[in-house]
């Protein structure tokens, strides 16, 4: 039996809380552990909460469930607090792309949802600074590269940031041929952007395999593709990438950083050319396969919510998921020693990256905290032209932030690649600023 009580800010998304809920309910070493859901959506945090109360008595686990819609409520004697909350959801991130579309940005420039999504993280670190100084920061929502940096560098608090783009190694295995079970790696980088430093089938280098399936099946693999809108994992852009750079991208590393590959995002027909005959994750129709998807999700949940009779245990199976967040959480209880992916402040881990800048790498966790793997240097022109773009990035996002400057803030926008003038830059940041639901972005850049 243990005493902890773990948190979960952004409790709403029904999906992910509930897959969480399973793990807990699944770890013999969080027994009697306290799970408190907190979200400020009152009627999604009710759905999420008697889900979770039907499924814990289905499973008959011992656990104890509270809810709140106050985050002072769900941080106070918190052992664990994990983050998945994404303001304004996605509704606001769809109005700012219209705007952004309007002034000559396709897909927008991720905007206001970035700031207000470090405003929350790093209150939400100051806050546990007070509430539970002791208690770790698991954070589940983006952007987990520059929110961690920003934590990390502003606060006390010990954050750990987790992302399952990494899993994006057994998919390549899965395609090339091989047992994904059989298989292991090292995918070090950024948050958004790893690489395949070393990929291994039954303890035998595996990489002459990537060559060999790109020499004799690639073509035919990306002429009688047919799956999801949303996979380019395997798609010409990233055997391109390789080729480039001399490793593998893994997971949606190859699709979502437009800043350092952007010719690959030029336009639709470039798109489908790159990735697949939809365009990928960041087109069009690949992004409205994604938010269908969502909600989708969401129709599911409530109807399962509103008819008792049905099992949530039909709907999540009772077997662990592939996430790490409460292993993890195990791990540092139980002191059961194991190693995960995870994003932490860099401290020597990856050769050529500043020890306050977070960094995704393989690292040890146990009873005495996360210990880091030291995974050495990637390819120089890998680290200076892909990780080196990230980090110059996430630096003037923080810098903006922190500055609270608004020629910080224009400097972001002059500094993407779609930007063809000063007074396109300037334009898009006003009417982004004006924006109902960014009245306080308004007032935060002077």
């Amino acid at each position: 039996m243990t005493d902890v009580k773990i948190s979960i800010i952004g409790a709403g998304s029904a999906q992910f809380s509930m897959s969480l809920m399973r793990d807990v309910c699944l770890k013999e070493g969080l027994k009697g552990s306290t799970v408190c859901f907190m979200d400020v959506d009152k009627g999604r945090l009710d759905i999420v909460h008697g889900l979770a109360t039907r499924f814990m008595g289905e499973l008959k686990a011992n656990l104890n469930l509270v809810k709140t819609v106050e985050r002072e409520e769900a941080l106070k004697d918190a052992d664990f607090v994990i983050n998945t909350a994404l303001v304004g959801g996605h509704s606001n991130a769809e109005t700012e792309r219209e705007v952004g579309e309007k002034h000559g940005y396709p897909r927008g420039i991720g905007f206001g949802g970035y700031f207000h999504q470090l405003k929350l993280m790093l209150s939400v670190a100051r806050d546990m600074e007070d509430t539970c100084p002791d208690a770790w920061l698991i954070q589940a929502g983006n952007p987990v590269f520059d929110g961690c940096t920003l934590m990390t560098r502003e606060t006390k608090t010990k954050v750990i940031g987790l992302c399952h783009g990494h899993h994006g190694a057994y998919h390549i295995a899965s395609v090339i041929g091989l047992d994904p079970s059989k298989v292991t790696f090292q995918a070090p980088g950024v948050n958004h952007c790893i690489w395949l430093t070393d990929f291994r089938h039954n303890g035998e280098d595996a990489y002459p395999l990537i060559d060999e399936w790109i020499e004799k099946k690639a073509e035919e693999y990306w002429r009688t593709w047919d799956g999801s809108p949303l996979d380019g994992e395997m798609s010409r852009a990233a055997v391109n990438l390789y080729r480039i750079f001399e490793r593998f991208p893994v997971g949606d590393t190859v699709q979502q950083n437009p800043t350092f590959s952007w010719w690959y995002h030029a336009d639709d027909q470039t798109m489908k050319k790159w990735f697949n005959k939809y365009g990928g994750f960041l087109s069009k129709t690949g992004w409205d396969y994604y938010l269908e998807g969502l909600s989708k999700h969401i129709d599911r949940m409530n109807q399962l919510y509103k008819d008792p009779s049905t099992p949530v245990s039909s709907e999540f199976s009772p077997k662990a998921s592939n996430e790490q967040h409460i292993p993890i959480i195990d791990a540092l209880v139980n002191d059961n020693e194991a190693k995960y992916q995870v994003n932490v402040p860099n401290r020597g881990a990856l050769t050529g990256f500043a020890d306050d800048v977070v960094v995704e790498v393989p690292g040890i966790v146990s009873g005495r905290g996360v210990q880091p793997v030291h995974v050495g240097p990637l390819p120089k022109r890998l680290t200076l032209q892909i990780l080196g773009t990230c980090v110059q990035r996430m630096e003037l996002g923080l810098e903006a932030f922190l500055s609270q400057d608004k020629e910080a803030l224009l400097n972001m926008i002059l500094w993407n690649h779609r930007t063809r003038s000063y007074e396109q830059a300037e334009k898009v940041m006003e009417d982004l600023l004006a924006l109902p639901f960014n009245e306080d972005l308004k007032a935060h850049f002077r």
